[in-house]
């Protein structure tokens, strides 16, 4: 049985943009709507996946949605399956009255309610049939919900993990000395754009209780210019030893060239990018007990998972593996084995691909 899927995504990244090759490579008939400026839009139009164009200016833009819904009926899909909340309420809007499987995807924790009227125009809506999270704790959240009565079936949010491969990882490790490293520091790398809730200030804070002949020095990744964290930096012990280097084309090379990866959120995370990125690098993990990132890493065996907002169980953990190489290096190769075992592109595809049949096929 041909399945027939429009996948709506405005962030096409390598695991979204393989899966949909993936997809057509087993045999689903799938069609793409992203940007023109997508990063991977490439690797698409390589496997000759059929493109569509449909940019919604609003929550609601009744014009794409009325083009979206002309497609649907046009080419008979089976499935939308959405990757945005643009996405998912304009077409939710535009598959009413359509025999059309919808399919969301969520790949963050939290910022759904049952009091809030834009959740029920989005996640909440009893259309949607399944709801693909990038993580167990997401799923957890929406199975967890209150109150209980409201929440939704138990086979709606389904967990599958964003998949990948040791083959998109090439990027040589740079010199650190280029961005004012010292040649004999240890090097702690952070990449993430800055949110209150990934907790950078207890990253900077841990790292301004470490001993100071330990010549730790962090290199922060990503938009981080806000007071706060701004201040937070000044009133370290070791302020010099905190550089912000802002968003870097070059974040793949910086981080293979550090000895620690951290990721000190406070909540909602999911499955971060960037940690997966540093794991398949084989760089040492320390993350919080935070949404998804102990699923990433096992705690003494692929990296150190610590509580949330604890600066000082942060600095004990850094200062471990600053003290020691071997440690280091065994929890960066099990982190990289993990991220070639067990998150796998081939997994995400094959069940992705049980999701659509799913829904699909007649119940008896």
């Amino acid at each position: 049985m041909s399945i027939r899927v429009l996948c709506i995504t405005e962030d096409l990244d390598r695991p979204t943009a393989e899966t949909f090759v993936g997809l057509q490579s087993a045999g689903i008939d799938v069609r793409v709507a992203c940007p023109d400026g997508a990063t991977n839009r490439s690797i698409l139009e390589a496997a000759g996946i059929p493109l569509r164009k449909f940019h919604f200016r609003g929550q609601i833009d009744r014009e794409a949605i009325q083009a979206l819904r002309s497609e649907l009926i046009d080419q008979q899909y089976d499935i939308l399956h959405v990757f945005s909340n643009k996405s998912l309420q304009n077409g939710l809007i535009a598959t009413r009255g359509l025999p059309i499987k919808i399919v969301a995807y969520r790949g963050i924790v939290g910022n759904v309610s049952f009091f809030s009227p834009v959740s029920w125009l989005r996640f909440l809506n009893p259309r949607i049939n399944r709801i693909i999270c990038v993580a167990d704790a997401i799923r957890d959240y929406f199975l967890k919900m209150r109150p209980a009565f409201l929440r939704m079936p138990a086979d709606r949010p389904v967990t599958i993990h964003k998949g990948h491969s040791l083959d998109w990882y090439t990027a040589t490790p740079a010199s650190l000395e280029s961005v004012g490293i010292p040649q004999d520091a240890i090097t702690v790398v952070c990449v993430a754009n800055y949110r209150p809730r990934k907790g950078i200030e207890f990253l900077v804070e841990a790292i301004g209780r470490l001993p100071e002949e330990l010549n730790v020095h962090l290199l922060l990744i990503g938009e981080m210019d806000a007071p706060k964290l701004l201040h937070s930096i000044a009133a370290s012990r070791q302020p010099e030893r905190v550089h912000r280097l802002g968003f870097r084309q070059d974040a793949p090379s910086i981080t293979a060239a550090c000895d620690v990866f951290v990721l000190p959120s406070v909540k909602r995370e999911g499955l971060s990018r960037s940690l997966i990125e540093a794991m398949a690098y084989g760089v040492a993990p320390v993350v919080t007990d935070c949404g998804g990132s102990p699923e990433l890493v096992e705690q003494g065996v692929s990296g150190i998972v610590v509580p949330v907002r604890d600066a000082a169980a942060l600095a004990n953990a850094i200062e471990q593996l600053a003290r020691d190489s071997k440690l280091r290096d065994r929890y960066g190769h099990a982190a990289r084995k993990r991220i070639d075992s067990d998150f796998k592109i081939e997994n995400t595809i094959e069940q992705t691909i049980n999701v659509y049949t799913e829904l699909v096929t007649p119940q008896s």
